[in-house]
């Protein structure tokens, strides 16, 4: 639990859906408190709801890159979604980040949205009918949980979806924190980077409907197209985090809402919670990863502590979704809690660009499954799920259902 001193982090939970007791503890005695991390470098975390907020929504602070001496999250020199070519080839800040993110913002529009809507809900039935025809049990994750996201990003970026299974294993490289080795994350790095050149390639000679084919096409004000290395890193980034955490949260989301069953029944009687109920899950999400991380290049003082330039910050945005001081009765799952502006997808400048789309996935996969298997059950006890370790990201290894 502790390594010289200093409180390991991620600090490890006894149950797949339920926070480390610790969490509570460091919100009100120790907001500020400095960790060890895998790499065993040292670093500060923070875990009050203000002052996480406070610190992602500044715009002095983003996440370290390769020439700051930052805290490393994995003791690998390269590969990893933290210190990859492809973590310091996107821009991180002022107005060069700001035009990125506009660039791939127009295609996240609730506009956009809603017209994707009946699609998703269309591959979900699917899924969820071949599922039902394999039979009770079956894994929730893999049946629905991972197609579904992974097909709504393959066709925005016109990727084929049938290379799904590469994607997954070159996302859980680049997300590993001890799960890979250095030559595993750099081989995958090289190979990902290489499919997403070749992809970029075909699409420059024959464009689609689709983000990537936009953003190629797209120039900026001086008539400069985005390079090639900045659109391969954009594809990369773009379908790892289209799939990795959505795919995780469906799983996730299902599993809390079946933990106690009348939670399922509140929703059967009610479907208009839907959307309130998605967002209660985003926020009391104990298994949602490492946290977001920033490097301070000044002195910033968080909850009475001075913390000097060239500290890193470690965000929990997990443990601060669960500050008494922000939400009345913190612990308990309320499907109807409005408003609730919980820190799932960060804050600022640098807060998730597809968090519209996330949300859609949830609450169409949500609404079809209440619509077409009322009777879902888990069919496992909770004691008996199982976090996937070694990622940035939380997750559980399976969802075993029934109905």
């Amino acid at each position: 639990m502790t390594q010289g001193g200093l409180l390991r982090y991620p600090i490890p939970a006894d149950a797949a859906l339920e926070p480390p007791a610790q969490w509570a503890e460091l919100r009100q005695q120790c907001p500020v408190a400095r960790v060890t991390l895998a790499s065993g470098d040292e670093a500060t975390l923070v875990t009050r709801y203000d002052d996480v907020k406070q610190i992602l929504s500044d715009p002095r602070f983003t996440r370290p890159t390769a020439s700051d001496n930052a805290a490393r999250v994995a003791d690998v020199e390269s590969g990893g979604v933290f210190n990859s070519e492809m973590a310091s080839v996107l821009p991180q800040h002022g107005e060069a980040h700001l035009k990125w993110r506009r660039s791939i913002g127009k295609w996240f529009t609730a506009k956009r949205m809603n017209a994707l809507r009946p699609g998703i809900e269309a591959m979900a039935e699917q899924l969820i009918d071949d599922m039902v025809k394999q039979g009770a049990p079956a894994d929730l994750k893999a049946n629905l949980g991972f197609p579904l996201p992974v097909w709504v990003i393959c066709d925005m970026l016109g990727v084929p979806d049938a290379d799904r299974d590469r994607f997954s294993r070159w996302s859980d490289m680049l997300l590993s924190m001890t799960r890979y080795t250095q030559e595993e994350m750099t081989a995958a790095q090289m190979e990902f980077g290489q499919y997403m050149a070749g992809h970029i390639a075909a699409r420059r000679a024959e464009p689609g409907d689709d983000l990537l084919s936009a953003l190629i096409a797209e120039t900026d004000v001086n008539g400069e197209p985005m390079s090639d290395i900045t659109l391969i890193a954009t594809g990369m980034g773009l379908l790892i985090a289209g799939h990795e955490t959505t795919a995780n949260m469906i799983a996730k989301m299902v599993a809390m809402l079946l933990s106690d069953r009348q939670r399922w029944e509140e929703l059967l009687a009610n479907p208009a919670l839907v959307r309130t109920a998605v967002e209660e899950t985003l926020r009391l999400d104990a298994n949602s990863g490492f946290g977001m991380m920033r490097y301070f290049t000044e002195d910033v003082e968080i909850a009475g502590t001075v913390l000097p330039g060239g500290t890193t910050a470690v965000c929990s945005m997990a443990a601060a979704n669960r500050d008494e001081n922000a939400f009345e009765n913190a612990a308990e799952m309320d499907l109807s809690r409005s408003p609730n502006p919980h820190l799932a997808f960060g804050a600022g400048a640098h807060a998730c660009i597809g968090q519209p789309l996330a949300r859609t996935e949830l609450q169409a996969v949500l609404d079809v499954l209440l619509r077409k298997l009322p009777t879902l059950e888990l069919a496992v006890t909770v004691d008996d799920l199982h976090r996937v370790e070694g990622l940035v990201v939380g997750g559980l290894q399976e969802l075993p259902v029934r109905w």
